[in-house]
């Protein structure tokens, strides 16, 4: 992908579910979303659904195996949010979440291509946000040895060499106990996941864009990380 994420292509109606959702932020309450549940099918089902439908075939030309099941609660999080132990009562979230995944594991647990949109905010990422204790424990095995810390860190280097492209998942301060503190790649033991982002914090600037090109581009540019989490972790 060439680091110019500005070309102009045909608009997609997935940011049709940006303006529901800057609305739902400011009416969240079940008396605003009953009103408005032709808006809810209309501006964020039916654009989710599609885009599901629609990337996921693209998708399946480099990751024939990739998992993309348009509904709620498979490749669409649901927007109701679970208030039984949260202090926070507003009963709707106010982003759209969208995962295709690939592997036999709960979709979570597996690699995958994430797209989040919310107001003001559009976020695309790759990978496993958090490693379940086997896969953690498989992770910093298989990146002891030189060889495939060699072959992961180059794999990071090839996305990273575009600017906006970040790389997440390293949420540990410290070498855990246990491992090597001299280790030359010791900067993987801090990952409790691992996965590439990108993200607009300005979602004017894709107003004129086609959204599911734009995301099949950045999916592709992560895909590498992907295969090699699918192939190590997953699999």
């Amino acid at each position: 992908m060439s680091n110019n994420f500005t070309t102009t292509v045909t608009k997609s109606s997935i940011l049709l579910t940006e303006k529901f959702l800057r609305d739902l932020s400011k009416n969240n309450n079940k008396e605003w979303f009953a009103r408005n549940k032709s808006r809810f099918e209309n501006e964020f089902l039916i654009p989710a659904s599609d885009f599901v439908i629609s990337l996921g075939e693209r998708i399946h030309q480099f990751a024939p195996e990739i998992i993309a099941i348009p509904k709620i609660d498979k490749s669409i999080f649901r927007l109701h949010r679970d208030m039984r132990f949260s202090k926070d009562k507003k009963p709707y979230k106010t982003n759209l979440g969208i995962y295709l995944w690939e592997g036999n594991k709960p979709r979570m647990e597996c690699s995958g291509f994430y797209f989040h949109i919310e107001p003001g905010q559009i976020f695309w990422g790759s990978g496993i946000y958090k490693f379940n204790a086997e896969q953690l424990k498989k992770f910093r095995d298989i990146i002891s040895v030189d060889e495939n810390a060699i072959d992961l860190d180059s794999i990071l280097k090839r996305i990273t060499k575009i600017p906006d492209y970040k790389i997440g998942g390293a949420e540990l301060k410290k070498t855990p106990r246990g491992l090597d503190t001299m280790y030359k790649y010791k900067k993987f033991f801090l990952h409790t996941g691992l996965y590439a982002y990108y993200e607009i914090t300005s979602i004017d600037d894709l107003r004129n864009t086609d959204i599911e090109d734009f995301s099949f581009k950045i999916f592709q540019d992560f895909y590498p990380l992907h295969r090699w989490l699918v192939d190590n972790l997953t699999d």
